[in-house]
């Protein structure tokens, strides 16, 4: 068990996670959108959304900076490990419930508003159900933990499994000796990487280059036959040019 979790199952999520995105590039170039449904509800929209998007930037933020930065450079530059645990525990306690506010308020507009729930899929469903869980299990690891004094210093176990899978050498017995919430947390991590490229979530990896080297859009004028017997508005009078 401990060989398929934790090194089969990184290497399957990592190889569909990557492969998955340049196919869905490659093949779904039309489908690669959030399907956004502003124009069915905004209200809910532009309160929910900022939540999940910059509670999930910092909760993604926060994972990198633990999981990559081994202690010995923090200790480094001068960041105690009381320092950097008061730092990661409240980063990550607000970024969660930032995350899991914004995600919960999105649901119930898409499960209570009629054109937006008919415009949900399966897939999304599935896609809510796998990532709230995720997010579920990281912040109660988290909040528990400190609750209970009995906090588990992950960067001495987690963090380096984590940095070995791409080394590949992963250690399967720092991992197998986490914490059950750890470990649960982990798990629900890879199956979402895994499905993530078959989800809407793709448009994390968009961004509108395009826009810097488009041509400019060129709007006509009508005629003066077409444009009636009311005058211009100033800077808008014809040129006189023929219409194409």
């Amino acid at each position: 068990m401990n060989t398929f979790f934790w090194i089969i199952l990184p290497y399957l999520a990592l190889a569909s996670f990557v492969g998955g995105h340049a196919w869905r590039y490659r093949y779904d170039k039309f489908g690669w959108t959030t399907r956004s449904s502003q124009l069915y509800e905004n209200r809910l929209l532009r309160l929910g959304s900022p939540l999940f998007h910059f509670g999930i930037l910092l909760v993604a933020l926060g994972h990198i900076g633990g999981l990559l930065v081994p202690e010995s450079v923090t200790k480094a530059v001068g960041v105690s490990e009381s320092m950097y645990h008061a730092a990661a525990v409240s980063l990550g306690t607000v970024s969660g419930l930032m995350t899991l506010t914004g995600l919960s308020i999105l649901i119930y507009r898409r499960r209570t508003t009629g054109p937006v729930f008919s415009a949900t899929t399966r897939n999304d469903k599935a896609m809510y159900v796998l990532l709230a869980a995720t997010l579920l299990a990281g912040l109660g690891t988290t909040v528990l933990g400190n609750l209970t004094g009995h906090s588990h210093d992950y960067r001495l176990s987690v963090a380096p499994y984590f940095r070995s899978i791409f080394y590949f050498q992963p250690h399967v017995q720092l991992m197998a000796g986490a914490p059950i919430g750890f470990r649960i947390h982990a798990t629900l991590a890879f199956l979402l990487f895994g499905a993530w490229p078959f989800t809407r979530l793709v448009h994390v990896f968009s961004a509108p280059l395009g826009y810097l080297t488009r041509p400019y859009i060129v709007y006509r004028s009508r005629t003066v036959a077409q444009a009636g017997t009311r005058a211009p508005r100033r800077g808008w009078e014809t040129t006189g040019l023929p219409d194409r």
